[in-house]
């Protein structure tokens, strides 16, 4: 596909991989729905972004809502007359033994990660169909290969975000609608980076990457863009975690 001219949304897009991903597909010419619960943060992103000229907005939403999903895409709609990719990149975690965890806490984190993915998609699919197809990307994460003890809500989440990218994948393959996702390992961003974890945890996130550090936001945005360009790759998962899941 290429992205010149193309509609794209981001969710969770104020910061992070979402924002890095952003950034990524306005460089490559298309125009950008910045998305995200951060009205503050969403609203300076989309701020910078027109500062260099790119045709960008930021519309606020919930991931977790689907009325609010369904307004993000119509306003889309509204805004840029359809709708060509959608990243499901919002993602929410909760660090928990397992027999600690709130009910509230864990349905959060299914509710954004998991619930997020299929309003996202449900919703843009509709779209997709209306102008003869598109491109979803989901973030899912090395915690949906893999497990780790006191990630139990993540790991179900992310672990759904991968069967529900490839079911999706398979259901519209005839409608020029491709579904594949990305799979971050550690990433430094406000969530884990050298000011937000202690040293020692810090050490400890590195040690479990092979290639010796925790990745930057921009190389999860770059496979973003690799499964928007590559018309022949549908149905995939692409690990960009430095090696964390070939051990």
């Amino acid at each position: 596909m290429e992205l010149t001219g193309k509609v794209a949304v981001v969710t969770g897009a104020a910061s992070g991989i979402g924002l890095a991903a952003a950034k990524a597909l306005l460089d490559k010419g298309a125009k950008v729905v910045v998305a995200d619960i951060n009205v503050e943060g969403g609203e300076a992103a989309a701020k910078q972004f027109k500062g260099t000229g790119a045709e960008v907005v930021f519309i606020e939403f919930d991931a977790s809502q689907e009325d609010s999903v369904a307004n993000l895409v119509a306003e889309t709609v509204k805004q840029f007359g359809r709708i060509d990719i959608m990243v499901n990149n919002a993602g929410v975690r909760a660090l928990s033994e397992t027999h600690e965890l709130s009910y509230e806490d864990y349905r959060k984190v299914i509710s954004v990660n998991q619930d997020g993915v299929f309003f996202g998609s449900k919703h843009a699919i509709r779209e997709m169909l209306k102008t003869g197809g598109g491109v979803i990307v989901n973030t899912a994460s090395i915690l949906g290969s893999v497990g780790e003890a006191n990630a139990f809500a993540v790991t179900a989440s992310k672990g759904a975000v991968n069967l529900m990218t490839k079911s999706l994948a398979l259901k519209y393959a005839d409608k020029n609608i491709r579904v594949n996702a990305v799979s971050p390992g550690y990433i430094e961003t406000g969530m884990s980076n050298r000011n937000t974890l202690k040293p020692e945890l810090y050490a400890k996130a590195v040690a479990k990457h092979p290639i010796g550090r925790l990745g930057r936001p921009e190389e999860v945005a770059h496979a973003i863009i690799f499964l928007c360009e590559n018309d022949f790759v549908t149905g995939s998962t692409v690990m960009v975690d430095g090696g964390y899941t070939a051990q």
